[in-house]
């Protein structure tokens, strides 16, 4: 049998005539229409984009309140620890001195504190709001000090109560 063919050739071979600017090797017009189909959908759509957005600014509007509740109960920690050091160094002043402090700034003078401490719901150290002792219950009746101190805030704490009630 003769072949028809031009020699040099192989009979499953196709001609670069038949397959116009696509060579075998690389595929065919399909595949190539699929490549370049797959290259257009490599990026997002503006929907895919938009419902990722959303999504991320609902999460955001959920754990905004709960950092702004973890900064005031920081606050609100730091406050009562204050109240503490403060009452304990005012007890301490009284029992050394036999009378108590006319003022807080005489705790620092004294050496009983390095300085006043902040007051965290108002941001200040002169805030704070002092209750005076009773003459009758004084230790020195002659000159009544400070028997208490509260924060100088009129606002409220998580619990409800106010923060100059503390």
């Amino acid at each position: 049998m003769a072949s028809h063919m031009p020699s040099g050739e192989n009979p499953g071979m196709t001609t670069s005539r038949e397959l116009g600017p696509f060579p075998q090797g690389r595929g065919s017009e399909s595949t190539f229409r699929a490549a370049t189909v797959r290259k257009r959908c490599l990026g997002f759509t503006f929907v895919e984009l938009m419902v990722v957005i959303t999504i991320i600014v609902v999460l955001i509007t959920m754990a905004i309140p709960i950092y702004q509740k973890s900064i005031i109960r920081a606050k609100e920690s730091v406050l009562k620890n204050n109240l503490f050091t403060i009452r304990t160094v005012i007890d301490n002043y009284t029992y050394d001195k036999q009378k108590a402090p006319q003022t807080l700034q005489d705790l620092v003078s004294d050496g009983y504190l390095r300085e006043v401490p902040f007051d965290p719901m108002t941001g200040s150290n002169q805030t704070w709001k002092t209750v005076m002792e009773d003459f009758t219950q004084s230790v020195s009746q002659d000159q009544p000090g400070i028997w208490d101190v509260h924060s100088g805030s009129d606002k409220s704490g998580l619990d409800g109560t106010r923060y100059a009630d503390w």
